[in-house]
């Protein structure tokens, strides 16, 4: 979700405001989401590397965040939408943290859909913590499976996303999912993050569904699979 502080600074703004724009913007686009059948949706909101912006910025997004949650975790109560978090949520202010907790407690039986924010994550950091993980449990040499280090991810639970957007007009990943995106379909747009609405939703989504998914098969072998 790329590109607030430059929305907020086209229109003479604060880096703040181009922020909160984007919070009201997760809004609209989890509602639209579940709306139309998104069973999983996981939002990167706040990276590894984004401890190294300003004190004032972090303390904002936090803000934010608390207030995000505070506001809408009756609304995915009432609409069965789970709230999960993906990274290392120990690593978080402690405020954080249990509004956090108190949200994934209170939406545990969602079963609509499953709202991920990619908190405090990075994609090579959960790799690393899943070989550990591997190591502490004892597992060498080919005990060592895809299967075994998946288990041990951030994501274990949740499937690989089908489609990664991007917004703002960056062309890179980020460090978001690099494990799980190995055959995800990649879809980047110009438009800034507080901007990207319901219909470059269903543009980035219609985009998508023209695609041709092969997973490493030729056009051939899909077609004598079917």
């Amino acid at each position: 979700m790329d590109g607030n502080g430059r929305w907020a600074q086209a229109r003479g703004l604060g880096r703040s405001e181009g922020h909160r724009a984007g919070a009201e913007n997760v809004r609209r686009i989890v509602a639209e989401c579940r709306n139309i059948g998104v069973r999983h949706l996981t939002l990167y909101t706040f990276s590894r590397e984004n401890w190294k912006r300003p004190e004032a910025e972090i303390s904002t997004l936090f803000s934010l965040l608390a207030e995000f949650l505070g506001r809408e975790v009756p609304l995915m109560v009432e609409k069965s939408i789970r709230l999960n978090v993906v990274g290392d949520l120990d690593g978080l202010p402690l405020g954080a943290r249990t509004a956090l907790r108190h949200g994934m407690k209170a939406t545990a039986a969602g079963r609509e859909m499953t709202l991920n924010l990619a908190l405090n994550y990075s994609g090579r950091d959960e790799i690393l913590h899943a070989a550990r993980q591997l190591v502490a449990d004892g597992l060498a040499g080919r005990a060592i499976t895809e299967g075994a280090l998946r288990a041990r991810l951030y994501t274990s639970d949740i499937p690989d996303p089908d489609l990664i957007i991007r917004t703002s007009g960056e062309m890179r990943i980020s460090n978001f999912l690099l494990f799980q995106c190995a055959y995800s379909e990649f879809y980047f747009t110009s438009t800034l993050w507080p901007d990207f609405d319901t219909a470059a939703l269903h543009a980035a989504i219609d985009n998508f569904n023209q695609r041709s998914r092969r997973f490493g098969q030729t056009q051939e072998q899909i077609t004598h699979g079917s």
